[in-house]
């Protein structure tokens, strides 16, 4: 299963089939499946090259380089990384504006408790103003043109 010189495993198949399941990778990889969903599944990589898993299974050294190119890069499609992002960016925002609703919210109650307050006290004076009745209010009129004497 080893090749003689270097160590690395050897493909147990024909170069045809070697072909298939190396082209179905790379569809696979850059998000453009064929025949399948796209996720990155070794039945989707077999189900793409349209060979049977026992025939991907002994291409030993197709399957290392599937293995370690998923090792380095995740087990996410480019679609599902995309997806990724942009729910963490929503995600981001979505707390962004959380905070702002709960900053306005409580300005709200700040307000509300601040009008509540000159309205009693607004109340209070209405009150006084009409149980003193010995006060006279005089209004103020506004003046004309100063005459000379």
């Amino acid at each position: 299963m080893t090749g003689p010189a270097d160590g690395r495993p050897e493909d147990q198949v024909s170069p045809k089939t070697a072909a298939a399941l190396r082209a179905a990778m790379t569809r696979l990889f850059e998000g453009r499946p064929q025949r399948t969903d796209g996720r990155l599944t070794k039945e989707n990589l077999y189900k793409e090259a349209q060979v049977s898993r026992a025939t991907m299974n002994r291409a030993h050294a197709i399957l290392a380089e599937w293995d370690a190119h998923l090792a380095a890069h995740g087990k996410a499609t480019p679609g599902e990384a995309k997806r990724d992002a942009a729910i963490a960016d929503l995600k981001k925002r979505l707390t962004k504006k959380t905070q702002e609703c709960t900053l306005l919210e409580n300005k709200l109650k700040a307000a509300h408790t601040a009008i509540a307050a000159l309205f009693h006290d607004n109340e209070a004076l209405r009150q006084q103003l009409n149980k003193d009745t010995t006060t006279t209010v005089t209004p103020i009129r506004p003046r004309g043109p100063r005459q000379r004497q």
